[in-house]
């Protein structure tokens, strides 16, 4: 079971929001577990001190190093992984989080105000973390972030043993989109194709359509899909098909206007940058 020390001035903003959705279940069923310390716990002023000014002056205050350097040995063993949730650190990904789900135990540390003594990030700090190219007012909302998505990568939280690698950025292509009842429903139809019962025909469409989607949406993450397709088209020693971009091409244009209509493929302004 993977086990998770958070480390923040706000214990209970996590213990809270950690007890919802799938990730609420999983703790449930002991599946991970997630549990937050506070370094005012060691602070020894009446007021529980846990940050000062910093030197040479500047904007916030600065987390104190001895009484977060108490919180993190409190938790710490040698089979942890010390992460800092910090906009300088490298930013979150799928395969991040993936990789995250398969550590025995996480410390995540969040900063607040100005963030921690410098000499803690030295002695203690395994790795930094993004969640983005933006500064939020603390790390809990970047460590939840975190926790959240590393916890769908744990059999059975999600339930069904499938469900993380179906999701946007399983493999390298946003998620197709998704219907349910009415089939009907603000002039829209739901494509013909999902309402079959060849499983295999739906799946192969559904990869189409995720291809077509990540394009339209996320050129840059569709170069780098379809630099792995070209590489396994190279590689295959009977071509029974076209060169990978060609057939997608042929797929989107065989969709009927309405199908492209409902899935938000009508146009694909970014087309002219891969195809030519």
């Amino acid at each position: 079971m993977l086990k998770i020390d958070v480390i923040t001035l706000f214990p209970e903003m996590i213990a809270s929001a950690a007890s919802f959705g799938v990730l609420g279940q999983g703790l449930k069923e002991s599946l991970l577990e997630v549990q937050a310390h506070t370094p005012r716990e060691f602070a020894s002023d009446k007021h529980r001190t846990a940050d000062d000014r910093p030197f040479g002056g500047g904007d916030g205050m600065i987390m104190l190093a001895e009484t977060l350097e108490k919180t993190i040995l409190k938790v710490k063993h040698k089979n942890s992984k010390v992460i800092y949730l910090s906009p300088q650190g490298p930013v979150l990904t799928d395969e991040k989080a993936r990789a995250l789900a398969k550590e025995e135990h996480l410390v995540f540390v969040c900063g607040r105000y100005g963030g921690i003594d410098q000499r803690i990030l030295n002695t203690y700090i395994d790795e930094e973390l993004s969640i983005g190219d933006y500064v939020l007012s603390g790390g809990e909302l970047g460590a939840l972030v975190a926790i959240d998505s590393l916890s769908r990568f744990i059999p059975g939280v999600l339930g069904h043993g499938e469900s993380a690698d179906k999701d946007s950025f399983s493999e390298g292509l946003l998620e197709h989109p998704n219907f349910t009842r009415p089939r009907e429903y603000l002039d829209q139809s739901v494509p013909e194709v999902l309402l079959g019962g060849n499983h295999a025909v739906i799946a192969e469409w559904k990869r189409k359509v995720s291809a077509l989607v990540t394009l339209k949406k996320r050129p840059d993450l569709f170069l780098s899909y379809l630099e792995k397709e070209n590489e396994a088209y190279k590689n295959l020693k009977k071509k029974k098909k076209g060169k990978p971009l060609d057939e997608l091409f042929k797929f989107w244009q065989a969709l009927s206007d309405k199908d492209k209509k409902v899935l938000g493929l009508s146009e694909l302004s970014f087309w002219e940058d891969f195809h030519g």
